[in-house]
Formats: structure tokens, C-alpha cells, sequence
């Protein structure tokens, strides 16, 4: 398994996190918060990413078990209570089995894209649609990043929480170990898939905007290549600084692409 990397901003800066073992990779984007929480999402993303690394390494069981062993272990360690101040992360994960099989976890809306689908959790975009509406509708109009945005994001924010790892809402790696039994998963059977590129969302969208995502070419880029197109991404976000023609929740979100050609 040969794995290619690039991110922006680079590790310990951003909240994005990728980890690389001898049968898998990590990635992990800590959710960006418009209100207080405890502990930084990028300490919660270190401590899981690195904890999940270790439990797979070499390890065929379960992903979904890992993973939940792996939110547990960081709960205890950070002090953290499901709900309310406690911080959160999207995980994706690629692992080449013994036995050649490749085994996808997606939970949050960082993506896992293969030959044949796009895997991304989409459950959450859903909730808190009058705040979501609100938004970007305050983009598109040119009133940019200001105090009212802040405030309508910290109500979206408060009104995704009521629904946080519970039926009916969405689920993400936060205190709550029971999320991870509901990551979406595959089992893909040697040769399905030759190469898999998981992204951030904070990558993937403004490449689908600029029409950057033609996966199989980014899959047999180098790792020049890849920051290229990360840093191309970055640069016209400062042509959009104010949101007008891709609404986002801050001018510049982390970016992270990670290539495993199994």
C-alpha cells in the first residue's frame, strides 16, 4: 500500500490531521467551533487520529471497534462529556487487510472516493437548515464574514448539536464511543479498487467548484502535484475572500488529500 499526501496548512498549524501506518491511512478534520469548547479540535484530532493509528496497525479487526475503542481512550484522556463543550472530528479510513481485502470507515463529511463511488457522509447537511439558508445567503449578497455571520453560525452550530449523535441526526467522532457503529463502511474485494483519495471537505469542495476533481487523475498525481492543487484551491479562495461565489463557513478552511494506491 503507497500512500501520497498533502495538506495545508501543514500539521501542528489547522485542525486536519492525517496518519499513516503499515496497512492504513487516517484523515481527520476537527470541527471548526463558533462557540467555546473545552478542548481545541486540533488536540482532540491529534489524540484520536494517533490513537486510532496505533490500534490498526496490523490490526484486521473491526473498524468501526477501533474507532470506537480509539473515541473512548480520548474521551478518558481529555475529560470529555458527550454534548455541549466537548469537541468533535470527521474520520476517514482506508485499510489494506491481510487477506487483500480494502476496508473504507467514513463518519462526518470527509470523503473516501474510489474507482467506482464517492463515500461521504452527508447526514448532516440536512440539520439547521434556516441558520445554513440564512448564511449563505448573506454571502451570496456580499455582506461577507462579519458579526452576524459569526452569530448565525454559532446558532447553526447550537441547533447541530441538539441533533449530535442521536437517531434521526448525524453522527461524528466526539465523547461518545457508540458513534462509531454508525460510520458508513465498505468491504471492497481484492482488485475492486486499485487506488482510494480521501479528502477534507476543506479540499473538496472548492475543487469541485473549479472542476479540480477528476479523481482518477488525482490519484496518479505525486505529492508536488497535489499541493499544487491545494494551494490553487487556496489561492482563489483570496479571489473569493468574501464567500460570494462558494458560500463557506470561513474564508480558508485546512486541506487535506491523501492517495493509497493498494
Amino acid at each position: 500500500m503507497h500512500v501520497t499526501l498533502a495538506q495545508h496548512p501543514e500539521p501542528p498549524s489547522g485542525d486536519d490531521r492525517a496518519f499513516v501506518t503499515s496497512n492504513a491511512v487516517i484523515v481527520l478534520d476537527g470541527a471548526s467551533a463558533f462557540a467555546a469548547r473545552d478542548v481545541p479540535a486540533s488536540t482532540y484530532a491529534e489524540h484520536l487520529g494517533s490513537t486510532m493509528a496505533a490500534l490498526i496497525d496490523g490490526s484486521d479487526e473491526p473498524l468501526t471497534a477501533l474507532l470506537a475503542d480509539a473515541i473512548k481512550t480520548t474521551a478518558t484522556a481529555l475529560d470529555l462529556r458527550p454534548g455541549g463543550r466537548a469537541p468533535s472530528s470527521t474520520v476517514a479510513v482506508v485499510r489494506r487487510r491481510a487477506d487483500a481485502t480494502t476496508d473504507v470507515l467514513v463518519l462526518g463529511d470527509s470523503q473516501v472516493v474510489t474507482p467506482d463511488e464517492v463515500i461521504r457522509d452527508d447526514r448532516l447537511g440536512p440539520l439547521a437548515s434556516t441558520e445554513r439558508t440564512a448564511y449563505r445567503t448573506r454571502l451570496e449578497q456580499g455582506h461577507g464574514y462579519d458579526d452576524e455571520h459569526r452569530r448565525i453560525l454559532a446558532a447553526l452550530q447550537t441547533e447541530q448539536l441538539r441533533h449530535r449523535n442521536k437517531p434521526g441526526g448525524y453522527w461524528i467522532a466526539e465523547a461518545d464511543p457508540a458513534a462509531a457503529e454508525h460510520a458508513l463502511t465498505r468491504h471492497l474485494l481484492p482488485g475492486e479498487v486499485p487506488w482510494c483519495v480521501l479528502a477534507t471537505d476543506g479540499a473538496y469542495k472548492p475543487m469541485e467548484h473549479l472542476g479540480l476533481d477528476e479523481w482518477p487523475a488525482v490519484a496518479a498525481a505525486s505529492a508536488d502535484d497535489l499541493d499544487a492543487v491545494l494551494q490553487r484551491c487556496q489561492d482563489w479562495e483570496s479571489t473569493d475572500a468574501q464567500g460570494e461565489h462558494l458560500p463557506r463557513a470561513k474564508c480558508h478552511d485546512d486541506k487535506t488529500l491523501a492517495v493509497v494506491v493498494t
